[in-house]
């Protein structure tokens, strides 16, 4: 079976716009609190110079960011960013560019840091997906490669996406903001690649697409999730035993490969069920399901209301 697209088969189901809101221009010291997200949301940094110190305070982890990194907090986590001194921060001034986002500056003499910051946005109800799937912090680096592998590289490409972000926040030319927030959308898509790539994937979806062994399997299940896969005929896409492809999908994913499946299916449903014309059999059907019942139970159960709920409140939403 040949090897799906599956970053493009999950960006499909899900729909993922980016927004640009602050670029932080600042001196240290300083320091910048973010709550915790709505659900829907996932907030962005993208440092372009300088140096900055990301502390999660519900992981109680801290870390470094340098110019080029990116971070993205799949679960929303409140956040604290500064600059590491542990001195008090000066006043900031902000103000409202013409384009829609925010300039916020300082007067700090010391090193100098230059961020853009802002949050992408799920089409419910596929947060729930994303949380479960993605690690709460992602952090990855736009590096521009010098050898001829790594000009196709995932990290190159962010290089040239950081570059044109940073151009194009620094002018005010017609276009820009919605320049910036199409590029956001992209930011999201080429960091998850750049993730998957890395020998340091974390664990989760990333992981699991980034283990070549494994990709058979995940290929199946995005190509034809409505088929009737078990276990058995999966482990075979894969060349391995039944126990042996368990233990590496729950090692690399954190779940098993019949979870993913049924994530993926109802997923899949939530936007079937957005078309007055598609029956609730007619949906159940398309993903899998012989019996509307079954397909009720596990809708309920994963989403945490009912295909009928959930169609309402999709047909409101719109």
């Amino acid at each position: 079976m040949p090897q799906v697209d599956w970053l493009s088969n999950l960006l499909q189901m899900i729909t993922i716009a980016g927004q640009l809101e602050v670029r932080c221009a600042y001196g240290a010291p300083w320091r910048v609190a973010w709550p915790q997200s709505a659900a829907h949301e996932i907030p962005y940094h993208v440092v372009l110079k300088g140096r900055a110190i990301i502390e999660d305070p519900g992981t109680r982890t801290t870390r470094e960011l340098v110019g080029g990194d990116i971070v993205l907090l799949p679960h929303g986590s409140a956040h604290v960013l500064h600059d590491g001194s542990g001195a008090a921060p000066g006043l900031t001034r902000n103000r409202q560019g013409s384009a829609g986002w925010t300039l916020s500056e300082n007067d700090g003499q010391g090193e100098h840091l230059d961020m853009l910051c802002g949050r992408f946005f799920i089409g419910p109800p596929h947060d729930r997906l994303i949380r479960d799937y993605l690690p709460t912090n992602l952090v990855v680096r736009a590096m521009a490669g010098l050898s001829e592998e790594g000009l196709a590289s995932a990290s190159n490409h962010l290089a040239s996406l950081v570059a044109l972000m940073r151009m194009e926040s620094a002018g005010d030319k017609p276009g820009g903001y919605a320049i910036l927030n199409a590029l956001s959308s992209a930011l999201f898509t080429l960091a998850l690649r750049a993730a998957s790539e890395s020998e340091q994937a974390p664990p989760g979806l990333l992981a699991l697409a980034g283990h070549p062994r494994l990709a058979p399997a995940i290929s199946a299940m995005f190509t034809d999730p409505a088929r009737p896969w078990n276990l058995p005929e999966l482990a075979d896409l894969c060349g391995m035993s039944r126990a042996t492809f368990m233990r590496h999908f729950q090692d690399k994913l954190g779940r098993s490969a019949i979870e993913l499946l049924t994530d993926i299916r109802m997923s899949l449903a939530a936007n079937e069920l957005k078309k007055p014309a598609m029956s609730t059999e007619a949906v159940a059907e398309s993903v899998g399901y012989q019996s509307v019942s079954a397909f009720r139970r596990v809708f309920t159960d994963k989403m945490g209301m009912t295909p009928g709920q959930w169609r309402r409140l999709a047909s409101t939403d719109e």
